[in-house]
């Protein structure tokens, strides 16, 4: 396993300290209510091709990180039934669409983006295993009212793969707010998606101004590589069959 992994715009992490010890895997919300048909996403009216497409690139990741023993976090956004963690704004920002669905709303997958309902859980293909840490947030970062920081302090980590949806939202203010506590954090380009591709450009590219201003970015193919991965499951950033993550 290599000590740093090929990105823009500087080799990650910067001080060559890639490993099992210091490095995690966050994978930020995807879950049903992001990436699946009848989820909260589609009553906001976006379309969720970009969010399924990184499924396979993601899951190649979560196989090549569970073998080397990494530490793996995966978030979820959501409220409590109750809706006492739910400001008004937020409320009527998120009935602010065509359906005039919601947060709290009811959908095929049960209520939108409640906890315990079928939506707000993570898709079958990425599904933790035991053992695995699941945040539960209730808002964009996964540091705000949430044990993350703490968790990952007691740990020993301080440098964070990241991936998931949305790039601009929830991806973006994750890594923002883990730079501004001293992680180095490297986005991998190819396993986040945002509602367009416009939004998703600039959150990239954003990462990497002023000689990399929120951290580094790069790709699966070359986190694979570091990791010593054979080609045939770095074909594309996925493996060749998607094997669905037993439950």
């Amino acid at each position: 396993m290599d000590s740093n992994i090929e990105a823009s715009p500087y080799k990650w992490p910067h001080d060559s300290s890639f490993d099992t010890k210091t490095t995690a895997l966050v994978i930020i919300d995807m879950q049903k209510d992001f990436c699946s048909p009848g989820g909260y996403m589609e009553y906001q009216q976006y379309d969720i091709t970009p969010a399924r497409k990184i499924i396979p690139r993601i899951q190649a990741l979560l196989i090549a990180f569970r073998s080397h023993g990494f530490p793996i976090y995966h978030t979820r956004e959501g409220h409590r039934p109750d809706l006492s963690t739910l400001s008004s704004r937020e409320l009527h920002r998120s009935r602010n669409n065509a359906s005039g669905l919601g947060i709290g709303d009811k959908g095929p997958m049960g209520r939108l983006l409640i906890r315990g309902e079928k939506g707000h859980d993570i898709v079958d293909e990425l599904y933790p295993f035991d053992g695995e840490n699941v945040i539960d947030k209730p808002g964009r970062s996964a540091f705000q009212h949430t044990e993350l920081r703490l968790m990952l302090n007691i740990k020993g980590v301080r440098n964070l793969v990241i991936c998931g949806v949305t790039t601009d939202v929830c991806v973006h203010s994750t890594l923002r707010e883990a730079n501004d506590n001293g992680f180095d954090c490297v986005l991998v380009e190819d396993c986040a998606a945002a509602s367009t591709g416009p939004l998703h450009e600039f959150a990239v590219e954003s990462i990497k101004e002023e000689g990399g201003i929120f951290g580094a970015v790069t790709t699966s193919d070359k986190i694979l590589a570091a990791l010593g991965v054979g080609a045939d499951a770095k074909a594309n950033g996925a493996p060749n069959e998607v094997v669905k993550s037993e439950v």
